[in-house]
Formats: C-alpha cells, structure tokens, sequence
C-alpha cells in the first residue's frame, strides 16, 4: 500500500510546509489535502502556490478531499461529529446542487498548480436515500466532476459514506449503470464498520478493483469517531487482509479527527505506529 496521512489531522489550523513536514516524517509517502477554506484555502491562488511549492521540493505525492463545508462557514474539527455537510452534491435543491459543483470545481482548480492523483467526492449526507432519483443524481454529479477533473489530470473517486446512496452495492451499481469505468471507489473502513453498514470484509467483496483509495480511522462501533487505528472496534485483520486481495496498490490514507492537544511531533509518532501496524502479516494482526 502507499502510505497517506489525510490534513484532516490538523484541520483547524492554516496548513504549511512544517504541518506537511510532520506528516512525512510519520511516513506518508502521498498527502490527502482535505479542502477547507480555513484550512487549506483552494482559492487563494498564492496559497495554493506555497502549497505547490512544498510538494515541488518534496517527493511525496498529492490527492485531494472535496470541500463539505462551503467557503462562508468555518467548518472543520466538527465534520466528524455529525454536524450536516453545507455542500451536498445531489441535494434535492438546484440551485444547492450548483452551489456544491462550484465549489468542487474551484477546489479542483488547484490541480493546476499541484500535481494532484485524485480526489475524493462525498455523494448525500446521512439522511439521503437510495432512489431513482438520488441514482441520476449521483450518476449526473459523477459524470460532471470527472469531465472537469480529467483533463487537470486528476483520477476521481467517489467515498463509501454511512449513508444509504453509498453502501458498496449501490456505488458498484452506479458506477455500471454510468457506465464509468475509469472512476474509483475509495473505502473508507470507519464508515463500513458503523451500524447498519456491511463491515469491512463484505465491502472489499463487493468493491473489489474498484477500490484504489482507502480511509484508515477507527470507532467504537456507533459513531464516526475518526480516532487513530487500534483506539476502537475496526477490524483490522480484514483491512490487511483486504488490502493483500487488491491487483493494484492502493493510497491507503490515514483521516484522523483533529485534536488541538495534539502535537505535530505527535502526529508523526502515531502515524508511524498506524502503518507499522498495517504492515505487519495478516496473522499478527488477528
């Protein structure tokens, strides 16, 4: 697997090269740039050419997170703790569908100054259901994204959420239906291990090749906690054991929630850990 630490982990302060430095130094070989204004902020183009700057001087690749909170709202450290998204991309409104695709659109503008894979798309909130409509929604929004992102040279994927538009099965079958070949899943294991998700062994089943991207966090079993590996429920056996079953190496990420507490230095500790605990043979792992 390729190792990637997600900037998710510094979320409420303003990234910079020490914040990505410690990210390497915890072994991420690629960095998920997590699109928060406030935080990495995709339309300050001299940001992004700092950001762009860094990643020139360091042999470490890029993806990108899309934004789920828009630019006027702070956002951040709460994602995981159940606040709604602002940015819906099938919503059931227009105009609030546009408003999400624009500002997708504008975080993919800064693949222009950074040679970015990938990004990450979230399809529905918690609440979204699977339907005719949520399907030429989801199919419509896919389809959009990607005639943007290509020609940037950016690879997209979509995210298995707790959400019933996102299980497994239905991605698989949008994704056929769309006929969107070159689009890919990117699992997160967090997300299937909640209730009333398939568990982390049943999805690698169904997603198979189409997983090219991986979410590595933990829980207790109820909520998205994003807590580091081994702190909760996850089966982390399966996770290796999925992982051995994919042809292609995937960019296995690391998407911890922010913790102010939480020392850069510490972060590079805790990562290190994380992977070397991934690395280890499935057996060790049981």
């Amino acid at each position: 697997m390729m190792r990637s630490i997600s900037t998710h982990v510094f979320l409420q302060q303003r990234l910079h090269g020490g914040l990505l430095d410690a990210l390497v130094a915890g072994g991420a070989q690629s960095i998920e740039l997590f699109a928060a204004r406030h935080h990495f902020d995709y339309a300050d183009r001299t940001e992004v050419k700092e950001i762009a700057k860094w990643f020139g001087s360091n042999p470490c690749r890029a993806t990108l997170h899309q934004p789920v909170f828009d630019g006027r709202t702070r956002g951040g450290a709460d994602w995981s703790k159940y606040v709604q998204p602002t940015i819906n991309l099938i919503d059931v409104e227009k105009t609030r569908r546009i408003e999400a695709m624009d500002e997708v659109k504008r975080a993919l503008e800064a693949a222009e100054q950074i040679a970015i894979d990938s990004i990450v798309l979230h399809l529905g909130t918690p609440s979204d259901t699977w339907s005719e409509r949520t399907l030429d929604l989801s199919m419509t929004a896919v389809e959009h994204i990607k005639a943007f992102a290509h020609p940037l040279g950016v690879r997209t994927l979509v995210e298995t959420l707790p959400n019933d538009v996102t299980t497994p099965e239905h991605l698989v079958e949008m994704l056929r239906i769309a006929h969107l070949d070159t689009v890919g899943v990117c699992l997160d294991v967090g997300h299937m291990s909640l209730p009333g998700m398939p568990g982390v062994a049943k999805a690698f089943e169904v997603l198979g090749a189409r997983v090219k991207q991986l979410h590595l966090h933990d829980n207790g079993g109820e909520k998205d906690e994003h807590c580091w590996p081994g702190e909760g429920r996850v089966d982390w056996s399966a996770v290796r054991t999925g992982i051995a079953t994919l042809q292609q190496v995937p960019v296995a990420t690391l998407e911890i929630r922010y913790q102010p507490e939480t020392e850069p230095r510490a972060v590079s500790e805790r990562a290190a850990a994380a992977f070397r605990m991934l690395e280890q043979p499935v057996e060790a792992l049981a």
